[in-house]
């Protein structure tokens, strides 16, 4: 299988997810309180019957929360998400916290089961340490790769590509974001940046498993051209990636996403995709840019016939 040689297949399907998605992430995230600061309550009614969300947001309009979004969840309870409640009085303040506010609205008995409420200046702090984990992670990935092929030439570029590759997979799983966002509804919040920091281990170590592999046919097959080198690398790996991937991750992943309850199916589409671009750009990205830059493309304008009679 000549795989490399559609790399630039490859690429331009990457760049159709992510171009998309990046655009409506530049237009705006959809952030929860975890990173913009504000509150979450979640209640739970005497009855079954739970009210409408749209009923609850007006509740919330005529007491000066101009921003709640709620909706029910599998639990049968009613989750309510808003603006930090520093604005309000003591007084209302306290009759939404306490629940009193829905009971003299819809008549019912209340119970709250939770109430968190995040700072603005928290939100601010939890997106900044996610940044530096993500930058700190990527420049002990490409300490720890120049090291480890520190007997091939060019070592550092196996770094470089991984993290190429990596900052790939985090664009597609920001896309995913932005898109679920705009569509579904969905926000940015702890979980999500719980599952992006999974697909950047997951993604670092499927292709640290791919470039292994190169190295060892380096010392193996060394009259072949690199090209034909990685091709059969990738080959050898791919049965062992994909299968690693269905039967370990992506299936787990899928059932949890069906069945596993509104509060996690978010999560686990995130993951379900995720990995699976990991797996992909393992196979099919972070290889094709090392042999890109191996045979120099640029200069012919990244046409693979000149790129390969060159290499020849």
């Amino acid at each position: 299988m000549n795989l490399l040689g559609k790399r630039y297949l490859f690429f331009g399907i990457s760049l159709l997810i992510i171009i998309p998605g990046l655009i409506l992430a530049g237009l705006g995230l959809p952030l929860s309180i975890d990173f913009t600061g504000g509150s979450l309550l979640e209640l739970k009614f005497a009855t079954i019957q739970l009210p409408p969300a749209a009923d609850v947001v007006i509740m919330f309009n005529e007491l000066g929360i101009k921003d709640a979004q709620v909706q029910p969840t599998d639990q049968g309870t009613l989750l309510a998400r808003f603006s930090f409640l520093e604005d309000l009085d003591q007084a209302t303040r306290q009759q939404i916290v306490s629940g009193d506010a829905f009971v003299k609205r819809f008549n019912d008995q209340v119970t709250v089961l939770r109430f968190d409420s995040v700072g603005p200046t928290i939100g601010k702090e939890v997106a900044a340490r996610a940044a530096m984990a993500v930058g700190i992670a990527a420049a002990v990935v490409l300490v720890y790769i120049a090291f480890a092929f520190r007997g091939l030439s060019h070592s550092l570029r196996y770094g470089i590509c991984a993290i190429i590759a990596m900052i790939h997979d985090v664009a597609i799983v920001i896309s995913l974001g932005a898109i679920g966002g705009r569509f579904f509804g969905w926000q940015i919040d702890a979980l999500f940046l719980t599952a992006l920091l999974t697909v950047i281990g997951f993604s670092v170590q499927d292709k640290i498993v791919v470039f292994d592999r190169i190295r060892e046919n380096s010392n193996i097959f060394r009259r072949l051209n690199f090209e034909t080198l990685v091709n059969h690398s990738i080959v050898q790996t791919l049965q062992r990636s994909i299968n690693t991937q269905l039967m370990t991750v992506e299936f787990m992943l899928l059932a949890m996403a069906l069945f596993g309850g509104i509060t996690l199916r978010e999560f686990s589409v995130i993951l379900l995709v995720g990995l699976a671009t990991g797996t992909y750009s393992s196979i099919f990205i972070a290889a094709s840019i090392l042999v890109v830059w191996e045979n120099k493309e640029w200069k012919t304008w990244f046409r693979k016939d000149g790129a390969t009679t060159a290499a020849a």
